[in-house]
């Protein structure tokens, strides 16, 4: 069974870590703790933790590249009944989430991929940016998007944009709760990466290990790239990279940090 409690929130010199580095890189690292855990024994291989990109979220502030913790909103479709119960003014789910982020937080919100509706606008999005948040992630569209950018500057990942306002007696449900966001399992307090090439999970008690990963294996690449030049090679002879090579770029991060 996965583990979905965090062992403590992900620190801010991790998200910094991450936010020097591809997404490409991100996945790569999840998939590589993946074949580590198949080969283990007594392995479970009914799942695995690959499933981790957003393929249908877009960028819709181009050009800003984010970590951020996640805090999370779920959405259910309209029902008379239960729009009645959620609708509880400032104390409703989607203003009880804004009020959980701040500096280093991203609000995430599943809204069962209704991706023409612009599920939040400039009112609400305005608590995140007082409140110091990163911005939004969702598998909707969003109204005000000029606004949002322009003198909030949050970073908007999402379906598109639009000037639908939602549904009539749509609610929004739960705060901080395990959502499906694009198909993707988001766990609150999960390091979420973005840029113009889109979205990816990181799984929170798998930060640290997948950005070790990601930083000794980008090392490797800038050596290989190196050595192509100098000796006027193909990249493949250094590829796979051999564990000499690994172990020649740990031996330089050692005396790097002596």
């Amino acid at each position: 069974m996965v583990n979905t409690e965090s062992n403590g929130q992900v620190s801010d010199d991790i998200l910094r870590r991450f936010e020097k580095v591809s997404l490409q890189s991100c996945t790569g690292g999840l998939g590589y703790i993946t074949r580590q855990g198949a080969a283990g024994k007594n392995a479970d291989t009914s799942s695995s933790w690959v499933n981790c990109y957003m393929k249908n979220i877009r960028p819709l502030t181009p050009g800003r590249k984010i970590a951020a913790r996640a805090r999370t909103l779920s959405f259910l479709p309209p029902r008379p009944d239960l729009a009645a119960e959620l609708r509880r003014g400032e104390n409703s789910p989607e203003f009880e989430a804004m009020e959980t982020c701040g500096p280093g937080d991203i609000l995430v919100v599943d809204v069962n991929r209704m991706s023409d509706i612009g599920i939040l606008g400039n009112m609400k999005t305005r608590r995140l940016w007082a409140r110091g948040a990163t911005g939004l992630i969702t598998d909707a569209s969003v109204r005000d998007l000029d606004k949002i950018r322009d003198e909030y500057g949050l970073a908007v990942f999402g379906a598109g944009r639009s000037a639908i306002t939602g549904l009539s007696g749509s609610p929004f449900h739960e705060v901080n709760v395990p959502i499906s966001c694009d198909g993707v399992l988001v766990v609150p307090g999960d390091v979420m990466v973005a840029d113009d090439d889109g979205v990816v999970v990181i799984p929170q008690q798998l930060a640290e290990q997948v950005i070790d990963w990601i930083e000794e294996r980008d090392e490797v690449e800038d050596l290989i790239a190196q050595m192509v030049d100098e000796q006027d090679v193909s990249p493949g002879r250094f590829y796979p990279p051999s564990e000499e090579l690994r172990q020649q770029v740990r031996d330089i991060r050692g005396k790097r940090a002596e």
